[in-house]
């Protein structure tokens, strides 16, 4: 009798301690215990707002960021931490953090894991926005859709402009890596060492982590790629739209950055020394890094001899980058034609004239490459030369310097999926820049925008990620919803696989250096030879100088 009773108390314990394992919204970080939530209806855990590193305030702003510190009991983690300090300067965020602050380092993760034992594959995701604004949080980055794939996914926040890419003699003397400038590179380090250390308490596996973003964070990811901190953290990336290669925001010399920094801080009315600085309240500091003439102009990442330590051109020629498969594209009309003429008509006299400008004697050789034979062809060919020299260029270099020393597969692909009419709640909301809103008087004084020749930069990132429903600025159709499921597949395949081709999809092949091929994402996606390579040859030559 006694042996039946204690197989039934043991029975009755571990289905217990089995169903707590898989119903329970804690887990133990290195830091602490973090409580997460789940939606109604989700399977998905959630967790919100927890710090990866010290906030570096006071002291510690302009340092490398440094540990978090350790809490006792348990830490909420359902709200969204700080979004870091910056300007409304781009139309298409929209943010679920509640405040802005320098206390920003804080990251999410969302999981499918049941008995966090499972070892699912990881992606780390981030933001774009020039390194100037962005956060986690932006409904558009959701991990949800990715997470139902079986992936733990991980947005974070990063130092930007001013607090992020400030360079100077006096930071680099006091750092122990004798470096400055790269503070918001380094906080996504962060991140990565703290995936490393703690996301097998999700379920995730950190020996399988791949790192993918848009724009900046696009950037981002060739950087971290590029960095001897970074470059052995990660098995596979994922690039939209952008790397640091000159003229995208390449990083340039510490002494130079250095000059600059100098030059901001001795235009600082209440002070020029670093304890002045450090002084000044965020407010304070955010406003005189915009006011005139001084925009951005203390905020260039920098080759710094620690974090990176050449040009990422060097870096990838050499072979001395992380050895992984790579994903990256661009879409088909990343800027419109205004980059190359300005405020001029769009017509075959005007382009010209804009070609010589920008080319002098090489003129004639660019409109054999952007070609236009009259007024009609002037948009569609300035648009894609405005393209080029603002994202295409730079992505296309990263992806052709990997497939020749990366020794590992590299999948290019050109998002074409022109966004649907805005939504008639918008009322009189007229589309802007880079997937912008503009309202209210703006909106009524703006000109009518031409028909879209192409998919503009960042309308790819709700399709990639599997958040339409989130973006009501647009009267998404079925269509779009197609062109999404496909676009995620290929990202759930390449994250768990280092491949993006899988069942139901059409096939894409890795790059070769013979007839290129890529994935044209569209709602019929194919497979297509690139008959561009020519004017990528022409930049390169103009860029790499």
């Amino acid at each position: 009798m006694f042996k039946p009773l204690l197989a039934a108390v043991f029975c009755c314990i571990t289905t217990t301690m089995t169903l707590f394992a898989q119903t329970s919204n804690q887990v133990t970080v290195e830091n602490g215990i973090l409580e997460g939530t789940r939606e109604a209806g989700s399977e998905l855990l959630i967790f919100k707002g927890v710090p990866f590193a010290a906030p570096p305030v006071g002291d510690l702003r302009w340092k490398e960021p440094q540990p978090a510190k350790n809490w006792d009991g348990v830490r909420k983690a359902d709200q969204f931490g700080n979004k870091p300090m910056q300007k409304p300067i781009f139309g298409d965020m929209g943010f679920r953090s509640k405040d802005m602050s320098e206390d920003c380092l804080y990251l999410n993760v969302w999981t499918p894991g049941k008995t966090m034992k499972e070892k699912l594959p990881v992606l780390v995701y981030f933001y774009g926005g020039g390194l100037a604004a962005g956060d986690g949080s932006e409904p558009r980055y959701d991990g949800e859709t990715l997470a139902k794939k079986g992936i733990v996914v991980v947005t974070l926040n990063y130092r930007l402009g001013i607090f992020g890419f400030f360079s100077h003699p006096e930071l680099t003397k006091e750092s122990p890596n004798k470096s400055s400038g790269n503070y918001g590179y380094l906080d996504q380090h962060a991140a990565l060492l703290w995936v490393q250390k703690n996301i097998d308490k999700f379920g995730g596996d950190p020996k399988h982590v791949t790192i993918a973003g848009e724009s900046a964070g696009s950037i981002s990811v060739s950087v971290q790629m590029a960095s001897p901190l970074s470059k052995d953290l990660i098995v596979g990336a994922i690039g939209e739209s952008g790397a640091a290669i000159n003229p995208t925001l390449a990083s340039i010399p510490l002494a130079e950055a250095e000059k600059i920094g100098a030059a901001f801080a001795a235009g600082v009315k209440t002070g020029s020394s670093l304890a002045q600085l450090r002084a000044l309240s965020a407010a304070d500091l955010l406003e005189v890094a915009y006011t005139p003439g001084q925009t951005r102009t203390a905020t260039t990442p920098t080759i710094d001899g620690y974090f990176l330590p050449k040009t990422l051109p060097e870096i990838f020629q050499a072979g001395q980058q992380a050895r992984i498969p790579i994903l990256v594209g661009w879409n088909s009309a990343e800027v419109p034609y205004q980059v190359v003429l300005k405020a001029d008509a769009p017509t075959l006299e005007n382009y010209k004239k804009a070609l010589t400008s920008l080319y002098n004697g090489k003129a004639d050789q660019v409109l054999k490459l952007y070609p236009a034979a009259s007024d009609a062809d002037v948009v569609k060919a300035a648009t894609a030369l405005s393209s080029d020299r603002f994202i295409v260029y730079s992505t296309w270099k990263w992806a052709d310097l990997q497939m020749k020393t990366g020794g590992k597969p590299v999948y290019r692909y050109v998002f074409s999926r022109i966004r649907p009419a805005m939504s008639a709640a918008m009322g009189n909301a007229k589309p802007g820049l880079a997937g912008g809103v503009i309202k209210g008087d703006a909106a009524k004084a703006a000109p009518a925008a031409p028909a879209p020749v192409g998919a503009a930069h960042a309308s790819e990132i709700e399709y990639a990620l599997g958040n339409l429903a989130s973006n009501k600025v647009y009267d998404w159709t079925p269509d779009d919803y197609k062109v999404s499921a496909t676009m995620v597949d290929y990202f759930a395949n390449f994250i768990k696989t280092g491949n993006p081709n899988g069942k139901g999809l059409p096939q894409w092949d890795a790059l070769t250096g013979n007839a290129p091929k890529y994935m044209d994402i569209d709602v019929k996606s194919e497979q297509k030879t690139d008959s561009d390579t020519e004017r990528y040859l022409f930049l390169d030559k103009e860029y790499m100088k």
